[in-house]
């Protein structure tokens, strides 16, 4: 299957922000070989960014954070403000500090990050981190190509048509998800008639803000348990925690094996970790696993679907947020196999249209909600509203 050409036919186009020469250079090199993306702008730090990125027009910029002059959490508002619509990726070493400096700057408008390896220089985590960022920047950049005033010719765009490749099934699949044009009907399934005595939730891509917005529009009170996988590295899922503890009214915290489900309180995947769900007499507790990758993550939505419809059947809740990529498509199935309902966000305010778009593709859903719409729905059910 041949890798879809991006909107308007000419490639995506990416601009570079760091003040490493070695990672601009490799990753102007990884993304360049691919026939549908171009390297318009390389920078060694923010402000020359600023000054670039009127004339460049890029779809996506990959910011790193640490830079001399302006940094990227300095030159992040200014570049949207000269681009409002661009899309950009921040982009660090993994440290605390910079987990929480990117989640600060998802908040401010970065539509993603990704975690810079210790070595880029043929080690496993300078592999990931090679797939993750051509896959990042076409998912998102395509994202960008959806909003009808930039599908117009660029300065220096290239005319010629693309030379398409053959891709990955799962590549192709999540660029579907992706691709302009309105969201396909899908077809709508029964709710649960039980009262949800579980919530699950999947996110990835743009998921840290759509979490902030669901969890936050919840009442503690009324809520049982809530368990999240987020696609995260480690570090960057125990700051989400803190973020959606201080934010909202909730007792967040990552889980840990051996944990009971509490009402009111929310358990997020750690990174590097699956989380599923198993019984001990009365009480459903957590179990973390370092079992192989699903659909490339770990943690992974699937593993955490198939147990909790395993334990709970028709009492499941589940909703897939904002995320590239299929991740929780099987995992959704069992909730529906089981008797659970499954909500999924829609298109139109979904960063990336991957991980929802296909379960709601799929026949899977009860409903497919814009962001906002989606906690007071939860609510309903939570209620016993149907």
């Amino acid at each position: 299957m041949a890798t879809p050409t991006p909107a308007g036919g000419e490639p995506l186009r990416v601009m570079l922000v760091d003040d490493s020469a070695v990672i601009r250079s490799m990753t102007r090199r990884w993304l360049t070989a691919e026939p549908d993306i171009e390297v318009v702008a390389s920078c060694a730090n923010g402000l020359h960014a600023v000054r670039k990125i009127k004339i460049a027009q890029p779809d996506v910029v990959v910011l790193d954070i640490e830079m001399p002059e302006m940094d990227g959490l300095a030159a992040l508002p200014e570049l949207l403000k000269l681009v409002p619509d661009v899309k950009v990726i921040m982009s660090s070493t993994l440290t605390r500090r910079n987990a929480d400096v990117s989640l600060r700057a998802l908040t401010l408008g970065a539509a993603d990050y990704i975690a810079k390896p210790e070595s880029i220089n043929g080690t496993k985590g300078a592999t990931e981190f090679h797939r993750l960022l051509v896959e990042k920047v076409r998912a998102l950049g395509i994202a960008t190509r959806e909003n009808a005033n930039r599908l117009s010719p660029k300065p220096g765009a290239a005319s010629a048509s693309i030379k398409q490749q053959a891709g990955t099934l799962s590549k192709s699949a999540m660029l579907e998800a992706v691709r302009p044009g309105p969201a396909p009907d899908v077809r709508l399934r029964p709710a649960s008639r039980n009262m949800p005595q579980i919530v699950a939730i999947g996110s990835s891509t743009g998921g840290p803000q759509a979490l902030l917005e669901v969890v936050g529009g919840l009442d503690p009170k009324s809520s049982p348990p809530i368990v999240i996988t987020q696609h995260m590295p480690k570090t960057f899922t125990a700051i989400l925690a803190e973020h959606i503890n201080k934010s909202t009214g909730f007792s967040c915290a990552e889980g840990a094996t051996g944990q009971i489900l509490e009402r009111g309180r929310v358990y997020i995947a750690p990174g590097d970790y699956h989380m599923e769900i198993v019984a001990d007499g009365k009480n459903k507790k957590l179990k973390l696993t370092q079992a192989p990758a699903e659909n490339y993550c770990r943690p992974s939505v699937d593993p955490m679907f198939r147990t909790l419809a395993a334990l709970y059947g028709p009492a499941v809740l589940a909703v897939i947020l904002t995320g590239m990529g299929h991740d929780g498509l099987g995992g959704a199935r069992a909730v529906c196999d089981a008797g659970g309902t499954v909500i999924a966000q829609d298109k139109e305010t979904s960063v990336v249209w991957g991980m929802p778009g296909a379960v709601a593709q799929a026949g899977l859903c009860s409903k497919v909600l814009p962001l906002k719409k989606i906690a007071d729905e939860m609510k309903h059910f939570m209620q016993g509203q149907r």
